[in-house]
């Protein structure tokens, strides 16, 4: 997978930390913890259904959630190289097998 255009976001992202939110979304978002990012990250989940639904903005409605993502990552101290890996890990592995072996080991 390449996720070169991501991870540059990734880093983008996270230089933001600490910056002026005044002048920086990315520093705004960061600075409201965890609820109010994962909150905009759903916001933008349900946006971009409804696109998929109505048919239009899907592109740009999976990219604001892809930045909204990348925030919560960074936030969470989750690094993209992370999320890349379990995504390899996941490669040539039925999804219905993953999902089933996962929901073995949940209680």
């Amino acid at each position: 997978m390449d996720g070169s255009t991501l991870d540059r976001l990734y880093a983008v992202i996270a230089s933001r930390r600490g910056a002026d939110p005044a002048t920086s979304y990315t520093a705004r978002l960061l600075g409201e913890g965890t609820p109010a990012i994962a909150q905009k990250v759903g916001e933008e989940a349900v946006e971009t259904v409804i696109a998929a639904l109505v048919g239009d903005r899907v592109v740009d409605e999976s990219a604001d959630l892809l930045y909204h993502l990348l925030v919560l990552w960074v936030d969470r101290g989750i690094a993209a190289t992370a999320v890349w890996q379990a995504l390899e890990r996941r490669s040539g592995t039925s999804g219905l097998a993953e999902k089933a072996a996962r929901s073995k080991t949940t209680p």
